[in-house]
């Protein structure tokens, strides 16, 4: 199945603008090929305004999201892999959702058919309760 994230956040962004707040995108700019302002990126990820007044012909693809904006004056197309984007939620109340990291897009193999363990829970032994007072 394709990635259920570019209608997550295609949904998201419609919610929060219906609720009358500001849409941010928490973007990780390590992930090739992303096209931001480099001189606000801090520890390699970097938060985009989507605001119907912050940005022109925004369009939110199945595989990035491209934009128009105004970055210290200066007019700026801003493209942003659907893969690098790490959450998108409202500036004024922080209510969105964050992504886990795609481990199929690392490059990760998906488990054997025969191991009915994913790999990302490790087996375990005979669970250990106790009493905590």
């Amino acid at each position: 199945m394709t990635s259920n994230r570019p209608y997550l956040i295609r949904a998201l962004y419609d919610w929060i603008l219906d609720n009358n707040m500001t849409p941010h995108l928490l973007v990780d700019t390590s992930r090739s090929p992303t096209v931001v302002p480099t001189q606000f990126v801090q520890d390699g990820k970097i938060v985009l305004n989507l605001s119907p007044s912050a940005v022109r012909q925004l369009v939110i693809g199945n595989d990035e999201i491209v934009f128009n904006a105004r970055f210290s004056g200066r007019p700026m197309d801003v493209m942003v892999p659907i893969a690098a984007v790490m959450g998108i939620y409202a500036r004024e109340n922080g209510h969105g959702m964050l992504f886990p990291e795609d481990e199929a897009e690392e490059g990760a193999s998906p488990p054997a058919e025969d191991d009915p363990t994913p790999p990302s829970q490790p087996k375990r032994g005979k669970p250990n309760l106790r009493v905590v007072k």
